[in-house]
This record gives C-alpha cells, sequence and structure tokens, in this order.
C-alpha cells in the first residue's frame, strides 16, 4: 500500500502526520505546486488488490501523468470514502456504487463522474449439494451474509421476491467477512451471498460451489469513481482527465493482463503472490467481459452511465426501505460529455 503524498505547503508544515478527515482540501492542493503536475488523491474500496489493475497501470504507464495529474491511493471502507469525498477531505472515491446510491439519498452527496463496474459483483454461493438452482430453491435453506443492513441481504431480498418467498422462508445467519466463505466451505451453510469474485477462489481451491448472481434480480454496481459536487463544477479538466487516463488503463489491462496483473502484485498487492495466474483468469473471463464493458460502454465508451439503470438501483434501494425516498439518477450521475 502507498502512503499518502499530500504536499506539505497545504498544511505549511514539512511533516504530515494526520488522518483523511484532517486532510487537506482538493482546492488547497491545487495550489501547491501550480508548475508541476496536480496531486490528487483516490480512496479506494477495502485494501490493494490485483483487481484495481487499471488504477494501478494507469500510474505506472503514465497516463495520469500525460493528464497532469499525480495520482496516489489510499484504502477505507465504502462508506467513508462516501464522507470524505463529499467533504472535500481527498478528491476521488472509487467505493462500491450501493452504497454511493445510499449515501445520496441520505444527504451525503457526491457525484458519480466515472461508471467503471457496469454490473454489480454480488452472488449467491452455493454448495453443489444444496442443489439451488434459482431462488425458489431457496425455500428452507440456510443462507449467510454479512450484515442484515448490508446490500448483500437487499440482495438476497430480491432474488426470495422474485420466487413469491420472504426471508422467513430460510434460515439467515449473519457471519462477518472473515469467516463466511469458510462457513460455506465447510458446510456450515448451505448458501452465502457475497462477492462474485469468491466464485473464481472457491472453484480454484477445488469446491463445488454455484453461483446466482444478485445483479439479475437486483440491478447494482461494484466500484465506481465519484467526486464532490464541487469538484465536478469547479475543475471538470481534471475529472476528464481522471477518466481518460483510467481508461486507458482498462484498455491496458484488458490487453496485457498478464503484465497488468503482476505489477499489480509486485508494487501494489504483495500478499497475492502465488496468484497471479488465476487472477488473470478473473479478469479475462468476468471483469473484461462482463464488469468494465457493456453495451452502454461500447456505444458511449467505458466508464459511460447506464442512467436508467442507475435508476432503477435507486429506486431498488427504496422499494427495500434503504431510503425513505427515490431521487433522479441524473441528479447523482454524471455523463462524460456533460463535464465542463
Amino acid at each position: 500500500m502507498k502512503k499518502l503524498n499530500r504536499s506539505a505547503a497545504c498544511l505549511g508544515s514539512a511533516a504530515l502526520v494526520v488522518s483523511l478527515v484532517n486532510a487537506c482540501s482538493p482546492a488547497d492542493s491545487a495550489k501547491s505546486e501550480s508548475s508541476g503536475p496536480k496531486k490528487v488523491t483516490i480512496q479506494i474500496d477495502g485494501a490493494a488488490v490485483p483487481y484495481y489493475a487499471p488504477l494501478y497501470a494507469a500510474k505506472e504507464q503514465g497516463y495520469f501523468a500525460k493528464e497532469g495529474l499525480d495520482v496516489n491511493f489510499t484504502y477505507a471502507q465504502g462508506s467513508d470514502i462516501v464522507k470524505n469525498v463529499a467533504a472535500g477531505n481527498i478528491d476521488f472515491g472509487f467505493p462500491n456504487g450501493d452504497s454511493v446510491i445510499t449515501a445520496y439519498g441520505q444527504g451525503i452527496k457526491t457525484k458519480v463522474v466515472h461508471t467503471t463496474y457496469q454490473q454489480g459483483i454480488g452472488a449467491l454461493l452455493s454448495s453443489a449439494d444444496a442443489k439451488i438452482e434459482s431462488p425458489a430453491d431457496l425455500k428452507g435453506k440456510t443462507v449467510a451474509v454479512t450484515d442484515l443492513g448490508s446490500p448483500n441481504y437487499i440482495q438476497l431480498q430480491a432474488m426470495l421476491k422474485s420466487a413469491n418467498l420472504t426471508t422467513n422462508d430460510l434460515k439467515v445467519r449473519t457471519l462477518g467477512t472473515g469467516v463466511i466463505v469458510d462457513a460455506l466451505k465447510n458446510g456450515q451453510v448451505d448458501a452465502i451471498v457475497f462477492s462474485r469474485l469468491r466464485y473464481y477462489a472457491l472453484k480454484s481451491a477445488g469446491v463445488d460451489v454455484k453461483q446466482l448472481l444478485s445483479d439479475s434480480y437486483l440491478p447494482s454496481f461494484g466500484n465506481v469513481v465519484v467526486a464532490s459536487e464541487d469538484t465536478v463544477n469547479d475543475d471538470p479538466d481534471t475529472v476528464k482527465g481522471f477518466d481518460k487516463a483510467l481508461n486507458q488503463g482498462i484498455e491496458y489491462t484488458i490487453k496485457n493482463p498478464d503484465a497488468a496483473v503482476k505489477m499489480s502484485v509486485e508494487k501494489y498487492a504483495p500478499s497475492f503472490k502465488g496468484q497471479e495466474a488465476d487472477i488473470t483468469t478473473v479478469i479475462n473471463d468476468l471483469f473484461a467481459k462482463s464488469l468494465w464493458q457493456s453495451d452502454t460502454t461500447k456505444k458511449d465508451g467505458l466508464g459511460a452511465p447506464d442512467v436508467a439503470r442507475w435508476q432503477k438501483a435507486i429506486d431498488s434501494q427504496t422499494d427495500f426501505k434503504l431510503l425513505d425516498s427515490s431521487y433522479k439518477a441524473d441528479d447523482l450521475v454524471v455523463k462524460p460529455n456533460d463535464l465542463g
């Protein structure tokens, strides 16, 4: 993980040992080195993983630099990222789209400036012995989620609704992220609603597992790039430059998956050393085919939003009581052509 590298001019001190919440604003950063590249920070959901290869490639291949940007990476939980971006503590965020939708409806407002993942990455993963081929087969089963307030729990409810079932028709357990996958492997539960990325890891480990994609029952989005309303309005060139470089990073990763994964592991996520081949398979089979690219991106370019789909995702959160009322997707999502 790279350390936060903020300009000392922001605080008038040679030492910078503060939390992101107290970090200087993007406007302050812009003043720090008018003659050099603009220093910006993107805070990424979770921790450094090779699946963030397009961002790392955009930096290592010089795409950000060509746009006059010196980009640094930090990491946090999705809800904290949205708060930091909205408050102007960081320039960009890369949280899960579901958390962005919820936060906006609660008054924590950011703008989605790049719909990086065109689909959500949630899935119901089940053991083959459980014989779950459709949501109707969940009746009487034991299913685990990480939290009853999580998007995964809402995804489970949407699946059940499609089969005229409710959570009363099965046993729901809450298990932490550190144990939920093992609970499936050890037969403690019939299924879990979690990240579809774990499907590949389980298959690679020899576990006979099946999956139902949550996105088929509840429109959602994985990681997306967000910026504050002030940044979008006052500094659209920085946003456009960031988006352009990220698109080049995605294109590079699609064309050079082995090299992109190797670089990401060596420089950013060394704990994944030895897993490069499996990760490259996921990049090729999942990210390149359906997460980074879609009918929308083929028409409007990488990162383009399907606004109608965003609206369905917002309305769904209202239907399942995550939000008190819906709002217009156009207020949340910025189309690339609308920047500046």
